[in-house]
């Protein structure tokens, strides 16, 4: 953490999405260090001005570093002018919710694909010299427009990380994380907001298996991206995760059992979630705690596709919140226990 920190002295930061989950998780990172300056990129103009209030009355020493932009990174314009003299940039914009992206689908578009295109190009033209991108285990073997859209985005990542590598500037690499515990729009302020109103926990099916990570995991990840990436790197961390049923169960454990009430599952979702498809698993490396998916260096040589091909295309298996470390109830409870979120609602 030094090290990555030590990177940082005099710099600009800039997160784009920057009132988020992840970008307040970043900034509560980041205050305390020697960072010049952290610029929050967002077009939502109340979680800006609640942000910079609380801060300024957290943290009055260290308020002043922290930059607003107004803006959207589906408009090229508002990015670039956010964007002179950042040093940094960690990505995190998007539209997130499954049910949204299903019924708006070129919505999703707009911000996940079109806008990350605008992020990595202003990020090319300003100098930067490093972007992070975030993205979800959702863009593994898509089978809704969210993870559709983020499966796009990835490929736009990977394609401005081979333009900017060949002018020798920005160096462009990408995260792939699962379900994040109390995020927004997650299910474990859900399950709480339901039991606190005496109301049956609502599980879509109580066999499906989610990855758990919490925020602070997701900082670490962009954090080990930041110091080994290579252009073009996609870095995968290796997860616990559990299954809806035991999840609930856990949550319930916690703060009193109200019963559980099945829905059913969801327009949209996956009996379990893959974070490393079987074809990506063939060329990556085992970093300890986290995967490195190595950029495929293919050229526009179009006999590479069609005409030579590969021997090899796909490992035995893919990285799946199946096949990963299933926690039982209470190995979830002291999970969920490691959240902020969680440990305010106990009180």
């Amino acid at each position: 953490m030094e090290i990555f920190m030590s990177a940082f002295g005099g710099a600009t930061l800039m997160i784009t999405g920057g009132t988020g989950s992840f970008g307040n998780t970043v900034l509560k990172h980041f205050l305390e260090s020697d960072v010049s300056e952290i610029r929050i990129f967002s077009r939502d103009e109340k979680k800006q001005d609640d942000m910079r209030h609380e801060l300024q009355v957290k943290h009055p020493d260290c308020a002043k570093k922290v930059r607003f932009h107004i803006g959207d990174v589906r408009d090229y314009r508002s990015v670039s002018d956010a964007m002179g003299g950042v040093d940094y940039i960690f990505h995190a914009a998007a539209l997130k919710q499954v049910p949204s992206c299903e019924f708006f689908p070129m919505e999703a578009v707009k911000t996940n694909v079109e806008g990350t295109d605008n992020v990595l190009h202003a990020a090319i033209d300003a100098g930067v010299k490093k972007v992070v991108c975030l993205s979800t285990d959702k863009a593994a073997y898509p089978i809704n427009a969210m993870g559709i859209s983020k499966a796009m985005m990835e490929h736009v990542i990977y394609a401005n990380a081979r333009v900017a590598a060949e002018r020798g500037g920005t160096v462009i690499c990408c995260t792939r994380y699962g379900n994040v515990m109390c995020s927004r729009g997650s299910v474990i302020p859900l399950f709480i907001d339901q039991i606190k109103s005496g109301n049956p926990v609502t599980i879509t099916n109580p066999k499906m298996t989610r990855f758990l990570m919490n925020l602070d995991e997701a900082v670490e990840l962009v954090r080990f991206a930041f110091v080994n990436a290579n252009p073009g790197d996609l870095f995968i961390q290796k997860a616990d995760a559990g299954t809806i049923g035991d999840l609930a169960k856990a949550v319930q454990k916690l703060f009193g059992d109200t019963g559980t009430r099945i829905i059913g599952t969801r327009h949209g979702e996956k009996l379990f979630e893959t974070l490393m498809t079987r074809e990506e698993r063939l060329r990556a490396e085992d970093m300890g705690d986290y995967f490195r998916v190595a950029a495929d260096n293919r050229d526009l040589n179009y006999d590479k596709f069609f005409v030579e091909g590969d021997v090899m295309t796909e490992a035995d298996e893919s990285y799946t919140s199946h096949n990963t470390n299933v926690l039982d109830v209470d190995g979830i409870v002291q999970k969920i226990l490691t959240t902020d979120y969680v440990k305010n609602q106990l009180k």
